[in-house]
């Protein structure tokens, strides 16, 4: 008995198609959240890689280490 007779018998096929239909949906549904979404939301996302020169060291001092 070979293994592609084991898998054909076992009934797996319909599997692959649900998971098609799956991604399918999920690609759709993100795509629908990402159009519906205000602009303005999209706007700000878009410029914070510009906004301020230097990064912000936000963390607390460590002891015996020079800001």
């Amino acid at each position: 008995m070979k293994l592609s007779d084991v898998m054909s018998a076992a009934g797996l096929s319909s599997w692959a198609e649900v998971g098609l239909v799956l991604s399918f949906l999920t690609f759709v549904a993100i795509v629908i959240y990402v159009f519906w979404r205000k602009r303005s939301r999209w706007e700000h996302a878009r410029h914070l890689p510009l906004e301020g020169d230097a990064p912000t060291d936000e963390r607390e001092p460590v002891e015996g280490e020079d800001r």
